[in-house]
Formats: structure tokens, sequence, C-alpha cells
């Protein structure tokens, strides 16, 4: 992907080198490395600079990322792709249960990486693969993607230090007592499974869930869901341990009377944009399967 970006200097930023200043800007150090390797990337005042040159005031800086090379690994394939907003710097998209993020060795060629990567290769763009939110294969709704190597970064440290919000919305058998409440319950790998997890006090790993009863209808309830931390299975283990698992989770609750999958839906993603700063909301309305039983409108 190309991105240029225009930043202007101010007094305060005065004497700064441009790998100081971009730093600031939220450049890791691995970033500065790559933009070293592209071809006349910083330009001040109409002049290509070195990241080692001083920036003053009122000074104009030019950065462009020119990112050539493409996802080696992601075959294009042409499949249903529900983008919900797209821009320069990202793409939020509402993945559908069943479809997993990342191609895998069973699965080569139905993800949501291949999905992206024959939409730019439609328009003759470069494309890796860099998703800030990943969604187990069978749980649907939003997720965020990067599209250079700038986003990328500054998303994935809002991710580790809980910067963006996640909120879910769960189907669980039975009605929930107390009506809200916090999960905290530290997950470890279950021993002798690479894919399970479970509550771990000795050994896990941090974890927390904030939950809401929303309705109950049929002997089922519908929650909703706040990540405090994003462990994996996380919301499926802690409804679990709380007594109300999801209903059709064949890894944690094998209930298919209504579901064949785990009714778990990523309804609202809220972050700063990581060029701009502004304020991002998105939601995604519960999807077919999960209203079975005639919830109100979430």
């Amino acid at each position: 992907m190309n991105r240029t970006l225009t930043y202007h200097i101010t007094a305060s930023e005065t004497g700064l080198r441009v790998e100081q200043y971009l730093r600031r800007r939220g450049f890791s150090r691995q970033n500065l490395v790559e933009l070293k390797k592209m071809p006349e990337s910083i330009m001040v005042n109409g002049t290509w600079y070195y990241m080692n040159q001083t920036l003053s005031e009122d000074d104009e800086l030019i950065v462009r990322i020119r990112e050539t090379a493409s996802s080696d690994k992601i075959p294009p394939v042409s499949l249903p792709l529900h983008i919900v907003y797209e821009d320069e710097d990202l793409v939020v998209v509402n993945k559908p249960a069943g479809m997993p993020i990342h191609p895998s060795m069973g699965n080569y060629y139905y993800s949501l990486a291949n999905a992206l990567a024959w939409y730019y290769r439609q328009q003759d763009k470069t494309f890796i693969f860099r998703c800030t939110n990943r969604l187990d294969r069978d749980t649907s709704g939003l997720t965020v993607i990067a599209k250079h190597m700038l986003s990328s970064n500054i998303l994935s440290r809002m991710a580790k230090s809980h910067e963006i919000e996640r909120h879910y919305l769960a189907i669980v058998r039975g009605s929930i007592t107390p009506e809200t409440g916090s999960i905290n319950a530290p997950l470890s790998r279950k021993p002798g499974s690479v894919i399970e997890r479970i509550v771990d006090f000795e050994h896990g790993e941090h974890a927390v869930t904030h939950y809401r009863k929303l309705e109950t209808k049929n002997g089922h309830s519908l929650v909703a869901l706040r990540l405090e931390t994003g462990r994996t299975h996380q919301i499926r283990i802690h409804m679990k341990y709380l007594g109300y698992p999801l209903i059709g989770d064949y890894l944690y609750n094998p209930d298919m009377e209504y579901m064949t999958r785990q009714a778990l839906h990523s309804a609202h993603l809220c972050f700063k944009h990581p060029i701009t700063g502004e304020i991002m909301n998105f939601s995604a309305p519960l999807p077919d399967d999960m209203m079975i039983f005639g919830w109100k409108s979430y």
C-alpha cells in the first residue's frame, strides 16, 4: 500500500531530528528501518531529507510510505466481503461466521485474508494482511485490518494497551444472575491441548470480561459483553466459568439444539483513528442465525 502523510512542525518541535519526530508520531524503530529502505521517503519543504537532519518551526514534513510487497502466502480468492468502513489507513469488515481470519493447513482458500487479497488485487494494489482484533472462525462481526505499516504498528499498540473497546453479543442458556457483573479469572492453555484454554488461577494470564444481560426468552439470555483483556477464547471460557456457557460452542459447550456455532458476535468497536486521532465507532447488527429467539434490535 502507498500512503503519503504530511506533518507541520510546531515551535515546541523545533530542533528534533526527523527520526525523533516520527517516533513521537507513532512510528516504531522497525517502521523507520523500513522507511530508510524506501526511495525518497522523507521530504521537508520540498527537499529530500535524511532521518538525522533536524526540523524547524513551520517546516512541512512529508513521509511517503511505499510498500511494494504483498503477503505471498495468501492466495487471492473471490469471496463475499462486507466492508463497513475503509480509508487510506484501515478497513473495518463485518466477518461472517464460518470464515477464518487466516488461511490454514486445512483451509488455504477460504478466509478473510483471501477475500481482502482478491479485493486489493482487483485494484492493482499491494496487500500485506495485518489484522488487529482477530476473531475465531465461528465468531461473526467486526474486525479491523491495518492497510500499511504505520497504522498496523499504532493499532497493535492500542490493542495491547486496551485502547480499542470491543463489545460482543452472545446467547447463553438460562437467565443470568446477577444481571450485570465482571469476571476476573486468569486463563491458560489446557494441558495436552493446543486449542483449548481453561481458567487457571495459579499459572494463567490476567483476563477480565464485563457482562450485562439484555433479554431473556425461551430459557435463553442475550448478553452484552465488553473485553478488558483479549485472551484466546476469553468470552467462551469466562461465560462457562460463570455457569452460563454459550450455546453452539463445540469446544466448551456442545449444545447444538439451536445453533451449530458458538453464539458470539463482535457487535461494536470504538477506538481513536491511528493517524488522525478521530474517535471511530462501528456497529454490526446481530446476524440472522443469532435472531432465533426474536430479540429486540441490538
